[in-house]
């Protein structure tokens, strides 16, 4: 191969992790007509074929899984040069991408971005509200907030808040009776997260109530249970705001859980996501 365009060594990566043309262009942003044909492009370059095309998708051919290593040990530096010169800037300008829950990033974290936008207009704010867990070393996002704090040692993680949980019911709706539960409807997490510990609380509370939705979207639990629906566990961040609900404190509460904010520390001099973190910090804490 004479030359040997990184940006073709990004598409053989995202198609060679996603295993399909369109998971790999969803994930880049560019179209699938042009991710092929950068594909063709690379493999008529090298004089191999990476890929085996199938009703499966896409899979590696011993020539693609040899290449795959190389591939990745050549993203990894690239991803260090992007941060290392993201870090060293000092101007409050240029993009921040921030990933949260739905509610979260909806409901606490747009009134600081707002703020934020106000202050500091030449900086462009992305926010990704989704379950997914995005890779902080490749860029994915360059600040996350979670339930769960990061085991990456390559993290700055930083503890932002508690947040207390409570059980919330239609407005008008007498409260399920502790231990029982008989005759209740409870609105709670799909079956995917049943192992979170509010899950856990409403089957020990009300053991002989049925669950009549479920849903990894705490907006529309917290909708469902204002439509009467049926009861259901909310952080008391999303439940106290939500017209229509009404809180029960129940002894003992429903756990409540911790919120960390992570970011790489290749970016720990990055002045715009040292601004947004101390705005972030500020109004969420009061």
């Amino acid at each position: 191969m004479e030359s040997l365009d990184w940006s073709d060594v990004r598409i053989f990566l995202a198609v060679a992790r996603a295993g399909s043309l369109s998971g790999a262009a969803q994930r880049l942003g560019l179209s699938q007509p042009t991710m092929g044909r950068r594909l063709r492009a690379l493999e008529a370059a090298a004089g191999q074929a990476l890929f085996q095309r199938g009703r499966e998708g896409f899979q590696l051919t011993d020539e693609g899984a040899a290449v795959l290593a190389h591939a990745q040990r050549m993203e990894d530096e690239a991803l260090a040069i992007e941060r290392a010169l993201a870090g060293s800037a000092g101007e409050l300008e240029g993009s921040l991408r921030i990933s949260a829950s739905d509610w979260f990033g909806t409901h606490l974290l747009t009134p600081v971005c707002a703020e934020f936008l106000r202050r500091h207009p030449r900086v462009r704010v992305d926010l990704v509200t989704d379950a997914r867990v995005y890779d902080l070393a490749r860029r994915e996002a360059d600040l996350v907030f979670r339930i769960k704090a990061p085991d990456d040692p390559e993290l700055v993680q930083r503890r932002l808040l508690h947040m207390d949980y409570a059980l919330y019911g239609p407005a008008g709706a007498a409260p399920p009776r502790a231990g029982d539960g008989e005759g209740t409807t409870l609105v709670t997490l799909d079956a995917a997260l049943e192992d979170l510990p509010d899950v856990g609380w409403l089957k020990k509370t009300f053991p002989r109530a049925r669950t009549g939705f479920g849903s990894n979207n705490r907006d529309a639990q917290a909708r469902m249970v204002a439509l009467g629906a049926g009861f259901a566990v909310l952080p008391r961040l999303l439940g106290d705001r939500v017209a229509g609900v009404v809180r029960h404190d129940l002894e003992p509460a429903p756990p409540g859980r911790d919120v960390w904010l992570a970011y790489h520390h290749d970016l720990r001099g990055l002045s715009r996501l040292r601004a947004f973190v101390d705005l972030a910090v500020e109004r969420l804490r009061s």
